[in-house]
């Protein structure tokens, strides 16, 4: 049976079979490379005050093999559709090589979910020192950033701040920031350190991030599976 000739009913099923999964793979792909470009947007802020480049690292890996993986879908597709054996060949030892980055990417997501807490906290403190300092730009950004959006104070406590309290500790619906600076009280200032929110909030990401990863690793074992059954029954 050459290229292009009919397949007989199995043939046909694996075809079929390749499609849906590319387009589920496909599907998987596009939430992953979403959710990753979300999370780099949406938690830019914390960056500074990680004290570690292995979320952001992962991320960045997970965004640029997605990526490749929504393209790759098509290329399987068209490799079916034309039962091309060169094209099948070339989609399988893709896929393969990106399934194993995007599983190492998914992992190191939970392995810095297991660390963030302990990274953070040694680098919440040392970066207070550099809040305000003429270099610390910044370092102030992320604190002022974290400290208003999340609600918090401090690493643990508002006390961690020795001396003047920052503005961005206060409570937003003050007029005045003054007698929350010089007095602070739970009435006026975020009470939370900000350590235990922040960490909650990177665990939860690193854990969605990291899981869509690995559910998409598995689902590539099925496009992996099917390349090679078609690649095996194109003569």
């Amino acid at each position: 049976m050459g290229s292009g000739g009919r397949m007989d009913c199995c043939g046909q099923c694996v075809k079929y079979s390749m499609f849906v999964s590319n387009f589920i793979i496909f599907l998987g792909g596009a939430i992953v490379f979403g959710l990753g470009v979300w999370t780099l947007v949406d938690k830019n802020f914390i960056n500074e005050l990680l004290g570690t480049n292995l979320f952001s690292g992962a991320v960045y890996v997970l965004i640029a093999t997605s990526a490749l993986v929504c393209l790759l879908s098509f290329f399987g597709c068209i490799g079916a559709a034309k039962e091309f054996k060169c094209m099948l060949l070339t989609y399988f030892i893709l896929i393969f090589l990106i399934f194993v980055t995007m599983l190492i990417g998914g992992i190191l997501g939970y392995v810095f979910r297991e660390k963030v807490s302990q990274t953070m906290q040694q680098e919440m403190h040392s970066s207070m020192r550099l809040y305000g300092a003429p270099g610390g730009r910044s370092i102030t950004q992320a604190w002022d950033t974290t400290q208003e959006r999340l609600k918090c104070c401090g690493v643990k406590t508002y006390h961690d701040w020795r001396g003047s309290i920052p503005q961005s500790c206060c409570q937003r619906t003050l007029t005045d920031f003054k007698p929350c600076q010089d007095n602070p009280t739970p009435e006026n200032i975020h009470a939370q350190g900000c350590l235990d929110i922040t960490s909650n909030l990177i665990r939860d990401n690193a854990a969605i991030i990291g899981g869509a990863g690995i559910i998409v690793s598995i689902l590539l074992v099925f496009g992996m599976i099917f390349s090679c059954s078609l690649f095996r029954m194109i003569e």
